[in-house]
């Protein structure tokens, strides 16, 4: 998967990957104000379906929609988009900058390795 999503596109993914699978409207009333309106929401669901972010399925007289890519993958590839446009492909380099700019603390670093050593 390299495909990257618009910001509209991501929300409207953002709102699928915590309900699971919703209608237009069902998405909508997850969005914050202004809402947009219901045509330009379908469109992006059906521009999503085209890039195989997200399948339907019928339910009564509409659809329901629902993701095909996981949240996890999906910030994966960013991350290593991000990663390899900004810090030449360096972990490293990316985590150190986060840490300067984000005045993150030692406690704060440690948490972050002991989440990573549970994962390994």
């Amino acid at each position: 998967m390299s495909k990257q999503l618009t910001k509209a596109e991501e929300q409207i993914m953002q709102v699928l990957w915590t309900l699971e699978e919703a209608s237009v409207k069902e998405v909508i009333d997850k969005l914050p104000k202004p809402k947009p309106a219901y045509n330009t929401v379908s469109t992006i669901i059906r521009i999503l379906e085209t890039k195989e972010f997200v399948n339907h399925k019928p339910v009564g007289r509409g659809f329901v929609y629902f993701p095909i890519i996981e949240k996890e993958a999906y910030s994966n590839q960013s991350l290593h988009k991000l990663m390899n446009g900004y810090f030449d492909g360096s972990f490293k380099s990316m985590v150190s900058f986060f840490v300067k700019e984000n005045k993150m603390d030692v406690s704060e670093l440690e948490s972050i390795l002991k989440e990573v050593n549970k994962k390994n």
